[in-house]
């Protein structure tokens, strides 16, 4: 059993002198592998070709982008409730057993969603990608998390927001190298337009990949603390120096408020990242902005890298901010400026404001990635230490909902504005003024968190419990 107790908690203990900044590249291996799931819109077209051979011409009796789009809302539905029923084991376990449950699942998802590709059934997709797959993105979502919190009490924001960063540009990596393996096992004749033989290379790739997160975390001693370090910065009185079980945080207005600060911002977020290449493409068509001037299927391609580079950027300086600001004070901003910013969308659509458009576009989506990377932060302020790790994980429920929730929304407004007969920036407009009425709530939400009652706290000394933080 000597190869079982290398993965157990007692054998990532650093020792005196441990260099803290090694911790984040562990963290940002798990993130940027499992951060692939943002880019899996690169394989709807072939996967919707894999009968006919061509994935620009309609193939009735192929998968339709409908059957196609609920392998990624399985996966950020699972992604949720495994981060919120194996957080526990997380704390219990430790980071190194939970990265490699991850390593196995995640890369697991792509070996069984070949098989299904290769037999062309969707079912064994949806099991393998969405289910499998989906469970290994919330035990690796969650799994640096707390170690993190640990290593740096004093920077908790920069330190989440390096390793959350991870997974807004994980696409950045995956979608390039996904279009390069299926051109060349598409090329040496492999079958399916390459698309089972580049899930068996990527299984494989993210499996050694994430090798390195496993084997490098590390945990701190339980006496262990930064020099210098003075706890309970008086900044804010929201920063508590005691601890909640993930249990009794469930029983706390502070958890479920924060559960609609993230529902409500992430839902927005959505809103424009499931739109972006049609919506820049109908507001600014030809039709509007005049012949060889309206923004192009390529250009529009731009315009959605362009989205996940500031989707990455904004985690990390937007949770390195609420480190100086407070968590409260960031939230107050991202739904304060958010709201005038959506609300503003339409107008600069209309107008045909393109620069003016894309820049408020990119500053959105710096805020819905500041809000993943800062939320862990503002728990771990709230909450303690001990068990933050399976407290985020319940939070990210709230992210599943807003998975199903924002497409549906959009989707919908959309439908009926068109079916109204509006085009271009007017077929959009109520899908922007209800992000902008949702992020209301959520300022609401956040303006009611206070401190959490006494009577929420551990009694007693908690570090032992949670298997040696």
């Amino acid at each position: 059993m000597a190869e079982a107790s290398l993965l157990d908690r007692s054998r990532t203990i650093a020792g005196p002198g441990y260099n803290r900044w090694l911790i984040p590249p562990a963290a940002l291996a798990i993130h940027l592998a499992i951060g692939q799931a943002y880019a899996f819109s690169v394989f709807k077209k072939p996967l919707g070709a894999l009968l006919s051979g061509d994935p620009n011409a309609p193939a009735p009796a192929d998968w339709t982008p409908a059957q196609l789009g609920i392998i990624f809302s399985i996966a950020i539905v699972l992604l949720g409730l495994s981060a919120a029923i194996f957080g526990k084991w997380l704390e219990r376990v430790g980071p190194r057993k939970a990265m490699m449950a991850s390593a196995l699942c995640f890369a697991g998802g792509f070996f069984i969603a070949s098989l299904g590709v290769h037999l062309h059934n969707l079912w064994i997709v949806y099991f393998g990608y969405g289910v499998v797959g989906g469970i290994g993105l919330g035990i690796g979502y969650i799994s640096p998390v707390s170690t993190l919190i640990k290593w740096f009490p004093d920077r908790r924001g920069v330190a989440t927001g390096m390793a959350i960063m991870g997974f807004g540009g994980g696409a950045m990596i995956a979608s390039p190298l996904s279009v390069a393996l299926m051109d060349h096992f598409k090329a040496s004749g492999t079958g399916s337009l390459g698309v089972a033989a580049t899930f068996l290379a990527l299984g494989v790739i993210y499996l050694i990949f994430m090798q390195f997160g496993v084997w490098t975390i590390r945990v701190p001693a339980d006496d262990w603390a930064p020099a210098g370090y003075v706890p309970n910065p008086q900044h804010s009185a929201l920063i508590t120096s005691n601890n909640v079980s993930a249990d009794n945080a469930l029983k706390t207005p502070q958890f479920w408020l924060l559960w609609v600060v993230l529902l409500t911002n992430v839902t927005a977020g959505i809103g424009v990242l499931e739109t972006a290449s049609p919506l820049i493409q109908d507001t600014f068509s030809e039709k509007y902005m005049g012949a060889g001037r309206g923004v192009t299927a390529a250009a529009a391609a731009g315009f959605v890298g362009l989205l996940s580079l500031f989707n990455l950027l904004g985690r990390f300086f937007w949770s390195s901010a609420s480190d100086k600001l407070g968590r409260k004070t960031t939230y107050g901003i991202y739904f304060g400026l958010g709201i005038v910013l959506y609300a503003l969308i339409p107008t600069l659509g209309n107008t045909l404001q393109l620069t003016l458009y894309v820049v408020v576009a990119c500053v959105i989506i710096s805020m819905y990635g500041g809000g993943f990377a800062t939320i862990p932060a503002y728990l771990s302020d709230l909450f303690g230490k001990y068990q933050v790790g399976a407290i985020h994980g319940r939070l990210l429920t709230a992210w599943s909902t807003a998975g199903v929730l924002g497409p549906l929304i959009v989707n919908f407004l959309h439908e009926s504005r068109k079916a109204e007969g509006f085009t271009g920036a007017a077929a959009y407009q109520t899908v922007f003024y209800t992000m902008a009425g949702l992020l209301v709530v959520g300022l609401l939400a956040n303006f009611a968190v206070t401190a959490v009652n006494d009577r929420y706290n551990e009694k007693g000394p908690v570090e032992a419990e949670a298997g040696g933080h």
